[in-house]
């Protein structure tokens, strides 16, 4: 199992940035896959990035914060990270990280996730 801690959370005016941070511990880190979800308030949880955690970096963003997020990893670290700029009053969320342990390719799902951090709140004000 594989334990996870958000940080990073906080209250951004519109068009600010904030930096989150995932940091894993437990088992061998090689074979896993990082994803963030969020869950806005009265909303269910959707996906925000995903990246693979060994080799060639490979990432995934749906079209809502493509061009304004960046995930990212440092191995030496166990950590991974999600930078997001620009953001909006629709960003407010409750921001997860998971880890899978499956192959299968950068998943979307967060069903397909295994281990879950306790989330940390991003507010953006108008």
């Amino acid at each position: 199992q594989v334990q996870l801690v958000e940080s990073g959370g906080g209250l951004v005016q519109a068009g600010g940035s904030l930096r989150l941070s995932c940091a894993a511990s437990g088992r061998t880190f090689s074979a896993y896959s990082m994803g963030w979800f969020r869950q806005p308030p009265g909303k269910e949880r959707e996906f925000v990035a995903a990246i693979n955690w060994s080799g060639y970096i490979s990432t995934r963003y749906p079209d809502s914060v493509n061009g304004r997020f960046t995930i990212s990893r440092d191995i030496a670290k166990n950590t991974v990270y999600l930078q997001m700029n620009s953001l909006k009053p629709e960003d407010t969320a409750v921001y997860y990280c998971a880890a899978r342990r499956r192959g299968g390719g950068l998943v979307a799902v967060g069903d397909e996730y295994d281990s879950w951090g306790q989330g940390t709140q991003v507010t953006v004000s108008s």
